[in-house]
This record gives C-alpha cells, structure tokens and sequence, in this order.
C-alpha cells in the first residue's frame, strides 16, 4: 500500500464540536479543541514584537476565531469556508464582534483554560 493511500487512525473522526446561538438566532459552531500547535502560536503572539498592543490583541482574536470556527449560520445562510468565515468576522458591527469575542472566550474557559493562561 502506497504512502498516499494510508489513512492515519482518526482521519474519519470529525472534531467535536459546540454551537453558541446569538439574540438573533444566529448559530456558530466551534471547534472543542486547539491542537497543540495553535496553542503555541496562540502563546508565540503575546511576546512577538508588533506594532501596537492593539495589533496583537486583534491577531489573537482572529487567530482564535479563524482555528475554532467550523461554521456560522447567519440569517439562515450557512458560513463553512475559512476565508468566508474570517471575512464575515471582519466585516461584523461591534456588537457582533463582541458576542464572537465573548463566546470565543467562555468557550475556551470551558473546554481549553490553559489558552487563556
């Protein structure tokens, strides 16, 4: 059997996954779990030289959002692409923002603390 053609153990198993729903009854699923990988990156973030403070908190945030989000129900339409999904965060009123943010963030106390640590 061919390199290609092996299947690692786990690669049929989808990603555990939870739905958060706004006032608006907008749904958006993330991910559990970060991989270890993102979690480092996540860390790496908070001592790389940027320009601002600001520029790094928003990296975060996106970084944060683009690796957890799955996918984004918004007025009926569903959202699973990563670049849709990101480009739709950036496009968001504040208000928006701030409930991703706030969910992201409740998530992560939830099911991954050490990322906030």
């Amino acid at each position: 059997m061919g390199r290609r053609s092996r299947r690692r153990s786990g690669d049929d198993i989808p990603a555990a996954t939870s739905d958060y729903t706004d006032v608006q009854g907008n749904v958006l699923t993330l991910r559990d779990r970060l991989s270890s990988g993102t979690v480092e990156r996540v860390r790496e973030l908070g001592s790389t030289p940027a320009a601002t403070a600001d520029d790094r908190w928003q990296r975060r945030e996106e970084l944060l959002f683009e690796r957890l989000a799955v996918s984004w129900t918004i007025a009926g339409l569903p959202l699973e692409g990563q670049a849709e999904l990101l480009g739709r965060y950036r496009m968001a009123d504040p208000d928006t923002r701030r409930w991703v943010r706030e969910t992201v963030e409740g998530h992560l106390e939830r099911n991954q603390p050490e990322v906030l640590a």
